[in-house]
């Protein structure tokens, strides 16, 4: 049995989100009630430090290089929470013209956190099932 000796990193990315999402998850970072770091979780401001990507938006025209960027960045293994209705079923986006369609096109999804937006409370479990996931793949890669 391994041990993990570090503590996660967060990395967010908005792929063309209204900011309902990111307005939420800066709650779970900021107000105490939710805070995402009694998880033993910190954000990063790298991909290349992240170990949980939590993407917010669908994904549009402008922002598929930037994403396809980042997940290259991400160092293995990685867990990747969709955050919100959006990069599921790209909600209310769905037939907008710059909308290049969900998420799961372009990475394995492993945590969905449903909500539009979520509440504090929804992000900080998908949080914590995503922090198991990625204990789990660890242990695996050993």
């Amino acid at each position: 049995m391994s041990i993990i000796t570090r503590s996660p990193f967060l990395f967010r990315i908005n792929t063309g989100s209204c900011n309902g999402c990111d307005v939420e998850l800066a709650t779970t970072a900021m107000i105490p009630r939710y805070d995402v770091e009694r998880l033993g979780c910190r954000y990063t401001g790298s991909p290349k430090h992240a170990d949980i990507l939590l993407v917010t938006g669908p994904i549009t025209a402008r922002s598929k290089p930037y994403l396809l960027e980042v997940l290259d960045e991400l160092p293995n293994p990685f867990v990747v929470v969709a955050v919100g209705t959006c990069p599921t079923s790209c909600g209310i986006f769905r037939d907008s013209y710059s909308i290049e369609g969900p998420l799961e096109r372009y990475v394995k999804v492993d945590v969905n956190v449903p909500g539009c937006p979520p509440r504090p409370q929804a992000i900080i479990d998908g949080v914590a099932k995503a922090l198991e996931i990625w204990k789990e793949k660890i242990r695996n890669q050993k």
